[in-house]
This record gives C-alpha cells, sequence and structure tokens, in this order.
C-alpha cells in the first residue's frame, strides 16, 4: 500500500529532524526530489517519495525511519 499523502516543506523537516529552511536550500541546491504536486505555487512531495529519497540519500548511514 502505498502513502499519499502530501507532504509541504514543513512535513518533510519533522520527518528527517531539520528545520524547514534546510529542506529549501536541499530543493535549491537540486538535493530533494521533484515535487509530485504544485498549488499556489507551494511544492508537496508524496510522503512515499520522501521516504524513498531519505533511505538513498547519502549520508543516511543507517538512519532508521520512525
Amino acid at each position: 500500500m502505498s502513502d499519499r499523502q502530501l507532504w509541504s516543506y514543513k512535513e518533510i523537516a519533522a520527518h528527517i529532524r531539520v528545520q524547514p529552511d534546510t529542506v529549501r536550500s536541499y530543493r535549491k541546491h537540486g538535493l530533494l526530489p521533484a515535487p509530485d504536486h504544485v498549488e499556489g505555487g507551494k511544492p508537496y512531495w508524496y510522503a512515499d517519495t520522501i521516504r524513498t529519497w531519505v533511505s538513498r540519500r547519502p549520508g543516511n548511514r543507517g538512519r532508521r525511519e520512525e
């Protein structure tokens, strides 16, 4: 079953335990996947997209998801 819940910068930041500005910086530098949806000029990602990205991103070093 896939998680189709849309996450903003705030939810992504909470998931990876950083500030929302850090997530914005990741996107600005091309380190975040392309948004799955844009509404009102604001990007959103499916939770599954972010979980996959977290599992593959450099520096993950066995970090576990909660």
